[in-house]
This record gives C-alpha cells, structure tokens and sequence, in this order.
C-alpha cells in the first residue's frame, strides 16, 4: 500500500481560504456579532481592537456599526494583506490600523483600549493567560473585551454548522472541542490571576467569550 501526503496548505492558501468561508458561509455573522458587542458594550465610540483579525471581517464589521477608532491584529503578513485590501474596499482605510503582531505581546500603550474583541483566533492561542492579560493591560477604566468563538444567534449558528459540516465533515469534531466544557474549563483557568479586571465565560446563543471588565 502507498500512502500519500496530504499537501500542507500555505500561509498564503491558508489565508485566502479564511477570506473565502468569511465572504461566503460567514458572511452573515459579523454584523450580528459587532452589535452584539457594542450593545453589551453601551458605547459606540472610543477605540476598539481585534485580536487576531485574519482578512478583517470583524473588524470592518464593528467599524461600520460605530464610530470606533479600530484596530486589527494580526501576526500573518498574508493575512493581513488581504485584511488591507478588504478594509480599502470597504471604504474604512482611515478608520482601521493594521498591526502585524502577536497577541501575546500587543503594541500599543496601557489602558489605550475601551473595546478587546476576537471570534475564532482564540482556539490558536498558545499562552491563554498571557494573551488575557495583555488585553486587560491595554483596557480603559470601563472597557471590556469579549474573546471567543460564535455564530451571533441560535438561527445563524444552525445554519452555519450544518453548511460547514456539509463542506467539510471533520469540522465537526473541531468544532465540538472547541465548544467542549473542557475548553470553556481552560478558559476559565486562563483568567485566574489576572489583576485589574472582573473576568467570566459567558455562554449563550451568540457563542462563548471570555469577558473582561476593567471598573
């Protein structure tokens, strides 16, 4: 028997292929999710970052919903170059900085930031802890984060599962551990020790977050 390597996808396929399930399959999740966010929020003003932010769907997303300065973080070059392209086609070159880093080691000063959001980078995170408190050092007094994973409503997350399964059946096991009780455990272990802020999993029909807020 001849077994043949599966072909490893490249950064620059990798990235594109985010692009692609984001502009299609995805599609509907980030306006739902940006609002779902600024409401719980209260505010849409201030300054706003993306953990992780891939091509910048999310991003765009809660810029178009608000009137945030945002910014969009992410450490692939490729990524990013297809989050700039994007954000230019949206109109919203001047309202999005991209910054090509990790969240382990965030680029901008203490307590800059009102809003920390991410959706799905978080499952690649290496140091939950330290990105956790990274976005606690860059919280405002009042501001909050909301790091996870989601679809933004029951309706949308039975469409959207079905369709990924249907396009690729292994997503499913992917999917079931990273909802697991096990990881929202290993979120909530990351969150102890962290000072300054009050921290929980929160769980509901939009998805799972890490919630930080800083009094």
């Amino acid at each position: 028997m001849i077994f043949v390597k599966k072909k490893q996808r490249s950064e620059k396929e990798r990235a594109e292929g985010m692009d692609r399930i984001a502009r299609t399959i995805f599609a509907p999740i980030y306006p739902v999710l940006a609002a779902y966010f600024l409401d719980r929020f209260g505010r849409r003003d201030g300054v706003c970052i993306d953990l992780g932010s891939g091509p910048g769907h999310l991003a765009i997303a809660v810029a178009e919903a608000s009137e945030m300065q945002v910014y969009a973080l992410d450490h692939s070059e490729e990524a990013q170059a297809i989050a700039r392209k994007n954000i230019a086609e949206a109109g919203l070159a001047e309202r999005i900085v991209l910054l090509s880093h990790d969240v382990g080691t965030i680029p901008l000063p203490d307590g800059s930031v009102d809003l920390v959001v991410s959706r799905g980078s978080i499952y690649f995170w290496d140091d939950l802890h330290t990105a956790f408190s990274e976005a606690a050092r860059i919280l405002r007094p009042g501001g909050m984060t909301f790091i996870g994973g989601g679809f933004g409503n029951a309706e949308l997350w039975d469409r959207i599962v079905a369709a990924m399964i249907a396009r690729d059946p292994d997503w499913e096991k992917r999917y079931e551990k990273n909802m697991s009780p096990e990881t929202i455990e290993r979120f909530r272990q990351a969150l102890v020790g962290i000072d300054g802020v009050e921290g929980e999993v929160v769980r509901d029909e939009s998805g799972v977050w890490v919630v930080m807020r800083k009094a």
